[in-house]
């Protein structure tokens, strides 16, 4: 009896799903501790250093698991150090993790396009109603997609309830709350570090 046909991209397909679904699995063990076998998650807080002051947020492992691995990772790389503000919007939103940033004649497409991340998406929309859109709520841009979000963060300036059940909210601005609201598009992100 002959095995099926297979095609070569369906099996590349198959292995590199098998492949993510492993490491997402390993990402999210890692987020939890496992002292007295209860498992508590890793609440890291992430400290954004700009040129108009410094912010920091806690994270919410409970609800985004990968996302707040995701971004904790990017930041531990240093992937957002020198970027720029590229979207802020007065009253709204403030947002930034574009790496085409860094090149201030690129600013037409800062924000556009599959280089406006790492190029490495979570690949599970991690959203839900049990954080909303608030003032100061952290949260990971898309386009059109919540699965592909990846390293474009935003912070909401006032409540938005619309934008519930759309994206992921992976935190909450704790510290150095007038800052966003300061940021205006070209502002520097001079450093994010995950202070745990």
């Amino acid at each position: 009896m002959s095995r099926p046909f297979i095609p070569t991209r369906v099996r590349h397909r198959a292995v590199k799903a098998v492949v993510a679904l492993a490491l997402a699995g390993a990402a999210v063990a890692a987020l939890f501790r496992a002292p007295h076998l209860s498992a508590q998650p890793s609440a890291p807080t992430i400290v954004v250093e700009t040129t108009q002051g410094t912010f920091a947020f806690e994270t919410y492992p409970r609800e985004a698991p990968l996302s707040v691995a995701h971004i904790a990772k990017l930041a531990y790389e240093g992937f957002y150090d020198g970027q720029r503000i590229h979207r802020a919007v007065p009253n709204f939103v403030v947002q930034f993790g574009d790496p085409q940033t860094r090149q201030p004649e690129l600013q037409p497409v800062w924000g556009k396009g599959v280089a406006a991340s790492s190029g490495d998406p979570i690949g599970l929309a991690e959203v839900t109603l049990k954080r909303t859109h608030v003032a100061m709520t952290v949260g990971l841009a898309h386009m059109g997609e919540p699965a592909k979000a990846d390293s474009q963060l935003y912070i909401m300036l006032e409540a938005r309830p619309e934008l519930d059940g759309q994206y992921a909210v992976i935190g909450k601005v704790i510290e150095g709350l007038d800052v966003p609201a300061k940021l205006a598009v070209g502002d520097q992100i001079r450093r994010v570090y995950v202070r745990e």
